[in-house]
């Protein structure tokens, strides 16, 4: 798994501050941790920087790039001041994050990618929002996305597919949807572009203590479909423990059985079934139930470990 550090964000009250006083050891120091545990490329989410980008961008790019050698992924809707950033890169090929099929967006983002050969990441989403549909999020993607890189002879190996995870607390339905877009976007396309989600995001809004657990159940579904490229947070062991185990196949304890079971039903586009959990043991019973409303099959609720279990 492709791991994209996400924990540069500007949502975050330690990095606005940090950033306010420019105070480059926080960014390195946070840039190092991440590397170290495993992120092969780091998310800068600065916000638009309206007033400062000119400085801004090429500072963190700067700051980044003395102490850590991998890609940078620009996370903005200021393109300007992604641009700034770009020019400043000495290292790893960059990310920009991203276009969506808006038509002002693909219409001015990806000429930026191509003039300096950075990676871009590609929401299947357009004018009128995020299609709930799987079919629609793929419609997006090759008939919208895909020709305007053609168009402006971009490389599709360059190209990064996101169609897009939204949180399960009030738009469960989109959940299942995206599984099944994973899945179609890797045969769609020949060459297939790479395909990138935000996995945090399916835990927004959610109590703090269940954000792990959602975040690396549906992270095993989705590995499942074929996901092989994450914006996540690289410090979470539970997290990285769950990817560990799916990609090794190590079946040695019952909860890695249960995680590889479970990938193993996306997989073979089948539904996991109650026959596959131990529903003696806590933790897999935690598990059962946050595959029932990532499948949408019992109505989200911040309680929702707490319900009684159903099959």
């Amino acid at each position: 798994m492709y791991i994209i550090g996400e924990n540069i964000h500007i949502i975050s009250q330690r990095v606005k501050d940090a950033l306010k006083e420019r105070n480059a050891a926080f960014f390195q120091e946070l840039a190092v941790q991440q590397v170290e545990a495993g992120a092969q490329a780091l998310d800068l989410n600065l916000g638009p920087r309206k007033k400062d980008w000119e400085e801004v961008f090429p500072w963190m790019v700067e700051t980044v790039e003395a102490v850590v050698d991998v890609p940078i992924s620009f996370d903005s809707t200021n393109l300007n001041g992604i641009e700034a950033g770009l020019k400043k890169v000495t290292k790893a090929q960059p990310i920009i994050n991203s276009t969506s099929a808006e038509p002002e967006r693909l219409e001015k983002v990806p000429p930026v990618a191509k003039q300096y050969n950075a990676r871009l990441l590609a929401l299947t989403m357009g004018k009128s929002g995020i299609p709930v549909g799987a079919d629609e999020r793929v419609t997006i993607a090759i008939e919208q996305l895909i020709p305007r890189m053609l168009e402006i002879d971009y490389p599709i190996t360059d190209l990064i597919i996101d169609p897009l995870v939204l949180t399960v607390s009030g738009c469960q339905e989109y959940c299942p949807e995206l599984i099944e877009a994973i899945r179609t976007l890797q045969v769609v396309w020949d060459p297939p572009p790479q395909i990138s989600i935000g996995l945090s995001n399916v835990s927004n809004a959610v109590p703090r203590e269940n954000r792990s657990l959602i975040n690396r159940v549906y992270g095993a579904m989705l590995m499942g479909a074929g996901l092989q490229m994450m914006i996540a947070d690289p410090l979470d062991e539970d997290l990285k423990e769950m990817i560990r185990i799916v990609e090794t196949r190590d079946d040695s304890t019952p909860l890695g059985k249960l995680y590889i079971k479970l990938n193993d039903r996306v997989a073979a586009m089948e539904e996991p079934t109650v026959d596959d959990v131990d529903m003696t043991d806590p933790e897999q019973v935690a598990i059962w139930k946050t595959v029932q409303i990532l499948l949408n099959k019992v109505i989200y609720a911040d309680s929702y470990l707490q319900q009684e279990t159903t099959a």
